[in-house]
């Protein structure tokens, strides 16, 4: 549930903070006292379109902050998890500024977010439901995902089978599609290929050849300074006087020590194997200075053939053995394009196979949503004749999808894509012997909130959303009508917290919770002010609501006598 929001320099909004409670709240106020501006606010807040508008004049920003309590269980948890923002006790606090340059900074749990995330969690924390926005309920390609949440577990396992097999013939089929280029790109990508494997393969590139010739590069071309170093070396240890004949006396006094003074025995040993040690470096020395020779052919020989490979490593690798794996790749693609008429007709049976699994699947998933929307349609028929709506009737109409992977079979064309073989879309006639429209369609106001009441109260427990949002979708009705919806409203929130914006007595009696908004006038300037209302306040605004001007003690035995009834109704929910 969202249990408080703070809202800054918005609009006509100085500064407030509001606290919400479970059940319904219903927020009343006069017209213009910025009741929609706080469901504006909390719209902008689940990733609505911001504007500078919404920045109040003469502020460089606009705040929005809000507390939701969500239950372990709840999806917006995934989406937060996998954007690697923790949620501890079970809350999640979601932050929007709005900047007089335009600019969106999003945070959630203090993280900052991008709108695309602030918007997948929002959503599915709140649901807003306005007279003219109807959201997923008046757009027809949300239909189908509502009635698979109205269906439940069954269908939910058996689309989960059929979106396995989908993924498995679109890829099939992307690949089919793939292999089914003409010839003449086909012809065009085989002498490519040919001419770059010549290419490679005229070189004679040996794994690793590249780093062993760098190496004797550097060898011959700084050959003269080596030489020279390792005469050094040579001359050092060996000759009269030098380290090789220092260490041999060193070793001879060392073995008459030893003679007297057996605990040197152990020193006179290494010093043994330390002087043999040396005399064998000094011949290595001396052999690798006779091996040592300069060429100058070898070193333009070493420096052609780098640059041989510099250009080949340009085109198809940043290594020999890069290249190499690239040559093995082209011959691998060679041959399949080779053998492409083998590839489609292999391709084809398994595009066959996978679609007959398909279909079984897919027509499933349609038999399943046939009885679900046969079953909502009595629900909401059952739901509108509590709101006085008695000869109304609702189709689902389920259709052939016309969009998606191709299959054709004797019979025709079947359409598959990731919801499955379907179409759906909710049909309504309000009155007896009109026909069926579609629910988009409905022109009367008064008729459009009560089929989204109806609608609302049967899907509150699939929405998954903590909080729903009515804002005035009681524009229109009155009378027992008015009492119907306010009673429908009063039953969503017994599944869900409602915030309700109402002109509408009979609404505002059944509230948990009065909320009332007021504008006034502070330092030449309007505000907006929230107050939550106690008893007296609130039979005093709903008589306000009746008489619509002057509060009498007639009007007040009127909204005493519907919080009364309101009461009662509420006793034997």
């Amino acid at each position: 549930m969202l249990e408080e929001i703070t809202i800054k320099n918005f609009a006509i909004i100085d500064k407030i903070t509001v606290r919400f409670e479970e059940g319904l709240t219903v927020l009343t106020g006069e017209t213009g006292a910025g009741k929609s501006i706080v469901i504006d606010a909390i719209g902008l807040l689940i990733g609505g379109r911001g504007s500078v508008d919404y920045v109040r004049h003469g502020e460089s920003r606009a705040e929005i902050e809000g507390l939701f309590h969500i239950q372990p269980s709840h999806p917006a948890r995934t989406v937060l998890e996998n954007t690697g923002i923790e949620v501890e006790e079970d809350m999640v606090v979601m932050r929007r500024d709005i900047t007089d340059k335009g600019k969106s900074v999003c945070r959630i749990n203090g993280k900052l977010v991008t709108l695309a995330v602030l918007r997948e969690v929002g959503q599915s924390l709140v649901d807003i439901h306005g007279q003219h926005e109807h959201q997923d309920l008046m757009q027809q390609e949300k239909h189908l995902s509502i009635l698979d949440r109205y269906a439940g577990s069954r269908l939910k396992e058996t689309y989960r089978d059929y979106l396995a097999r989908y993924r498995t013939f679109s890829q099939l089929k992307t690949e089919w599609k793939k292999w089914r280029e003409n010839d003449q790109e086909t012809a065009s990508r085989l002498d490519f290929i040919q001419y770059q494997l010549k290419e490679i393969e005229e070189a004679g590139l040996v794994p690793g050849e590249d780093e062993e010739l760098e190496k004797e590069k550097h060898i011959l071309a700084n050959s003269e300074k080596l030489y020279s170093q390792l005469g050094h070396a040579y001359e050092s240890l060996y000759g009269e006087g030098r380290a090789l004949d220092w260490a041999g006396l060193a070793m001879s006094h060392a073995e008459e020590a030893a003679a007297v003074d057996e605990n040197v025995q152990e020193l006179k040993e290494s010093m043994d194997s330390a002087y043999y040690t040396l005399e064998e470096a000094t011949f290595s020395l001396r052999d690798h200075m006779d091996s040592l020779s300069f060429d100058p052919d070898r070193l333009n020989e070493i420096e052609g053939r780098l640059e041989e490979i510099k250009k080949l490593k340009r085109k198809y690798g940043n290594s020999v053995t890069e290249i190499l794996e690239f040559a093995s790749e082209l011959e691998e693609e060679m041959e399949s394009l080779s053998n492409k008429e083998e590839k489609l007709e292999e391709l084809e049976v398994q595009i066959q196979e996978t679609a007959l699994d398909l279909k079984v699947e897919a027509d499933t998933l349609t038999d399943l949503r046939r009885q679900a929307g046969e079953k909502l349609a009595e629900d909401v028929k059952h739901e509108l004749q509590a709101l006085f709506m008695e000869k109304a009737v609702m189709e689902v109409r389920i259709q052939p999808a016309n969009k998606g992977y191709t299959y054709e079979w004797d019979q025709g064309v079947s359409y598959f894509n990731e919801n499955g073989q379907d179409q759906v879309e909710f049909l309504m006639a309000t009155n007896a012997g009109e026909p069926l429209k579609p629910l988009a369609k409905v022109a009367s106001g008064g008729e459009i909130s009560r089929i989204m009441l109806a609608l609302k109260t049967i899907l509150a427990g699939f929405q998954h959303v903590t909080s729903i949002i009515f804002d005035e979708v009681d524009i229109g009705v009155s009378g027992r009508v008015a009492q119907a919806i306010a009673e429908k409203i009063y039953h969503v929130a017994k599944g869900a917290q409602v915030l309700c914006i109402s002109h509408l007595p009979q609404v505002a009696a059944m509230a948990d919770t009065n909320l009332c908004i007021e504008k006034k006038e502070k330092e030449d300037r309007v505000i907006t002010n929230i107050r939550p209302l106690k008893e007296q306040q609130k039979t005093d605004e709903i008589a306000r609501m009746i008489s619509g001007v002057e509060v009498t003690e007639l009007t007040r035995d009127n909204a005493q006598e519907l919080l009364t009834m309101a009461e009662k109704i509420k006793s034997n929910a």
